[in-house]
């Protein structure tokens, strides 16, 4: 079976693709709720595909979580992104004097039968100033603990055999393969 991954972001396509292998890029501009709960936001995404297309697809969504705000901005870090830049994340950790963090992926799959399945990757770590060429959004800041790299200074093969991602896809593989 080929899985449909439904999503705008060529980044996490590829990511998912050389670690699955075997998906199908559907690009539909789904609507994104505004969330603290990312089970919410993945919800609403799979049923708002569902209109599209019947099943058998993922849809994901990542957060970024800083200790020092309780959670935020959690889901809701594309807007931050968007209005302070991975240098604001580093500033605003920096003045709070706490840089820990927690970067988090769950993955949301809605079978042929119309079940939704959630899975979860989450990893801890930190805020750090800005280092690294690769990835996207926030991977030039945040430095997973044990780690002396940002994910944007690890190469891509490097990222995904650790990521949070990494590993909400592979439990999404154990599901599948328990089938």
């Amino acid at each position: 079976m080929t899985l449909k991954f439904v999503t705008g972001n060529e980044h996490k396509f590829n990511e998912a693709n050389q670690i699955l292998g075997n998906i199908e890029h559907v690009e539909i501009d789904l609507p994104e709720i505004q969330s603290s709960d990312v089970y919410e936001v993945v919800r609403a995404k799979l049923l708002e595909a569902s209109k599209y297309d019947g099943g058998g697809f993922i849809i994901t969504d990542m957060s970024l979580s800083l200790d020092a705000l309780n959670g935020l901005p959690g889901p809701l870090i594309k807007w931050f992104m968007k209005t302070i830049g991975s240098e604001g994340l580093y500033k605003l950790a920096s003045s709070l004097g706490n840089y820990g963090a927690e970067a988090k992926n769950v993955i949301g799959y809605l079978d042929n039968k119309g079940n939704m399945h959630f899975f979860e990757g989450s990893i801890k770590g930190n805020i750090v100033a800005p280092r690294g060429i690769y990835g996207f959004a926030w991977d030039n800041v945040f430095e997973p603990a044990g780690r002396s790299k940002t994910f944007a200074e690890m190469t891509p093969e490097e990222k995904n055999e650790m990521s949070m991602f990494r590993i909400a896809l592979d439990n999404l593989k154990t599901f599948l393969n328990s089938k």
